[in-house]
C-alpha cells in the first residue's frame, strides 16, 4: 500500500510538473506563403518580450505582413512592414531582455531593434546560423545584443527555403525578397 501511495504521488507530481511546464512555454504557428513554422516561446527567460509578441499575435497584427529582410547565412526578419514596405503602427517599445542566458543560435527567434537597446516593438528575426556576435555581452549600447525569446520547433526547412529567395533593393531597403514572403497569420497553438 505504501509503495502504491508513493507511486501515485510521483505520478501526480509528474503530471502537474509537465502541465505547468507546458503552460509556461506558449507555442505559435507562423503560417507563411512558403509554409508553416512552429515556435516555442521562452516565457520564463523573456517574459516582457513574450508578452509583447503575444499581444501582437492576439491582435492579428502580423497577418498580411512580410519577411522584408532576408540574408542567407544570417537571418530572416519580418513583422513590421507590408509588401509595399510600409511600416505598420506599433505598440510602445519594450525593455530589452538580452541578458537572459539565451543565445542567438540557429533557429532562435530574437527581437529586431534600432541602435537604442530599449527600442524593440513588433519586428523579429529568425537566426539561420549561430550568430554569437548578436549575443548579450555587457550592459552598454554596443554590448546589449539582441533578445532571444523563442526557438523554431518545426518548419526549419521552411525558414531555410525563405532564406534562399532572390532579394534586391527596394527604396531605402536592401535584402528585400523580390517576391514577397507573406506572413498569412501567427496564432497561439496548444
Amino acid at each position: 500500500m505504501k509503495k502504491l501511495l508513493i507511486l501515485f504521488t510521483a505520478l501526480i507530481m509528474a503530471v502537474t510538473y509537465s502541465t505547468s511546464f507546458a503552460q509556461s512555454n506558449p507555442k505559435v504557428l507562423i503560417d507563411t506563403s512558403m509554409g508553416q513554422i512552429e515556435a516555442e516561446l521562452y516565457q520564463k527567460q523573456a517574459p516582457i518580450t513574450v508578452q509583447n509578441f503575444l499581444a501582437y499575435v492576439n491582435n492579428k497584427f502580423y497577418d498580411g505582413l512580410v519577411f522584408h529582410r532576408v540574408i542567407d547565412g544570417f537571418m530572416i526578419q519580418g513583422g513590421g512592414m507590408n509588401a509595399e514596405l510600409k511600416e505598420k503602427a506599433t505598440l510602445n517599445p519594450i525593455k530589452i531582455e538580452s541578458d537572459n542566458g539565451l543565445k542567438n543560435t540557429r533557429g532562435t527567434l530574437a527581437m529586431a531593434r534600432t541602435q537604442v537597446p530599449d527600442s524593440a516593438t513588433s519586428q523579429f528575426f529568425i537566426n539561420l546560423v549561430d550568430n554569437p556576435f548578436l549575443d548579450y555581452k555587457a550592459p552598454t549600447v554596443a554590448g546589449y545584443g539582441y533578445a532571444v525569446f523563442g526557438k523554431v520547433t518545426k518548419g526549419m526547412d521552411v525558414v531555410d527555403k525563405i532564406a534562399k529567395v532572390k532579394t534586391g533593393s527596394k527604396g531605402f531597403h536592401e535584402n528585400v525578397p523580390l517576391t514577397p514572403v507573406v506572413i498569412k497569420s501567427i496564432k497561439v497553438i496548444k
